[in-house]
């Protein structure tokens, strides 16, 4: 709290300088999201003998932006708690306030900047980049990003970043970080009329242990992936397609060679209603074939996976990687009006590869690609621009397969309710 607050007294200070010492974008704003979840299977079936968890979670953040033909500096200020996890009268917090985003961007000229610092990274449907917003302490990096701008309608941003886990004088062994250690990227976008055109190669380092002589020394294993992104935007029909390529090797230096496929078109022929259909393929590796050769597994890195395959996480949010892979089929559904929005969602998954299960005598037993469905229901409320209410269910109706796969209970009931309203006051705007 002591940083908020210092950093409020010196923005406060800033706003009232007189206006010509410099032409300036100043934003001082905030966020504050309590949600409420009854968890009841979510993430994994119910195991027998358990009862559901209920909690209130809550983000508060305070956002700092400062922009002049020079450079753009960006600080967020973030506080993650659950209701509860510490005492009334407490000397310090679970989480405590973290920096959420704090970059500098030099602006050389209109079609050339460098971005450096804790940023979030988001490129096209946030499927391999993207901040993770559902989750209440989201996504960032510590990167440089070279933002070129060859013309009207034309991006290219090369990353890098470089992860250390602090100032030694010595080599420091990073691989028990959940991270990578190196990462290397070019992302290029072109809009085309009513198309979008997206292609993303992203050199992924993670480090691992090799064993020379008996001794454990720290190299790093690096994955390729490669895709494009094709999009279409009507006035009726909304399309999107997309395709990934995975080599290299995976995080354990086996060889890896995975592939993703996707893509969704939208109809808005009824006013106030949107419809469609959508499918994604993310390859897997059998289940008795794990660790025994190549890795075919897609892994959606940085990706904001909440957002697909489902809301009640099973697949690929902090879970399902190197897994058997994913086939989703989903049907969105969606209806707003005036202040009102909601949207059904139903899903058909299915596995990519082969599920397995060793009976008690040994003997591998294949089980059927099915893993079941989920419909995923939200209704949101938009008070003002600064304000909205969301609830939300899901259930999920699962197969013995999924039982195999996650644990649990299929039989059980499983299903996951929310309800969330978030602030976002502008506290200060001067352009």
């Amino acid at each position: 709290m002591k940083n908020i607050k210092f950093t409020i007294i010196i923005l406060g200070f800033l706003t009232l300088l007189p206006g010509s010492i410099f032409a300036q974008d100043v934003n001082i704003s905030a966020e504050l999201r309590p949600r409420f979840e009854f968890r009841n299977g979510y993430k994994q079936l119910m195991p027998d003998g358990n009862t559901p968890a209920s909690f209130i979670s809550q983000r508060t953040r305070l956002n700092a932006f400062y922009a002049n033909e020079n450079f753009k500096v960006k600080l967020v200020l973030q506080d993650v708690r659950v209701w509860g996890d510490v005492n009334q009268l407490n000397k310090g917090d679970v989480y405590g306030t973290s920096v959420h985003e704090a970059w500098g961007e030099i602006l050389f000229t209109e079609k050339f900047s460098i971005k450096f610092g804790r940023q979030e990274i988001i490129y096209d449907d946030h499927r391999i980049f993207g901040s993770v917003g559902w989750a209440q302490q989201a996504r960032s990096h510590d990167a440089a990003i070279f933002k070129i701008l060859p013309a009207k309608n034309h991006k290219i941003d090369i990353g890098i970043a470089y992860n250390a886990t602090g100032e030694t004088l010595y080599a420091a062994d990073y691989t028990g970080m959940k991270n990578y250690k190196a990462l290397q990227y070019i992302h290029y976008h072109g809009k085309f009329n009513k198309f979008g055109l997206s292609v993303l190669q992203l050199y992924n380092g993670m480090a691992y242990d090799a064993d020379t002589s008996a001794n454990l020394e720290e190299k790093i294993s690096w994955s390729l992936t490669l895709g494009t992104r094709l999009t279409y935007a009507g006035e009726k029909v909304k399309a999107n397609l997309a395709y990934y390529y995975q080599g290299g090797n995976n995080a354990s230096n086996t060889e890896l060679s995975a592939m993703y496929f996707g893509g969704d078109v939208m109809f808005n022929m009824v006013k106030n209603f949107t419809f469609g259909v959508g499918f994604e393929y993310l390859s897997g590796t059998a289940t008795k074939d794990k660790g025994a050769g190549t890795d075919n597994s897609f892994t959606p890195f940085y990706g904001t996976n909440h957002k697909f395959n489902g809301w009640m996480d099973y697949f690929y949010v902090g879970n399902h990687g190197g897994n058997v892979g994913l086939t989703d089929i989903y049907l969105p559904l969606i209806y707003k009006h005036k202040k009102w929005a909601f949207k059904v969602i139903p899903h058909y998954f299915m596995s990519s590869s082969t599920v397995s299960k060793k009976d008690a005598a040994g003997v591998w037993v294949d089980y059927s690609n099915g893993l079941g469905a989920e419909v995923d229901i939200v209704a949101v409320y938009s008070m003002s621009k600064a304000v909205n209410l969301q609830a939300g269910y899901s259930q999920m109706f699962a197969t013995e397969t999924m039982q195999v796969l996650k644990g649990g209970n299929y039989e059980n009931t499983n299903n996951w309710a929310w309800i969330m309203i978030t602030f976002k006051p502008t506290f200060f705007k001067s352009k």
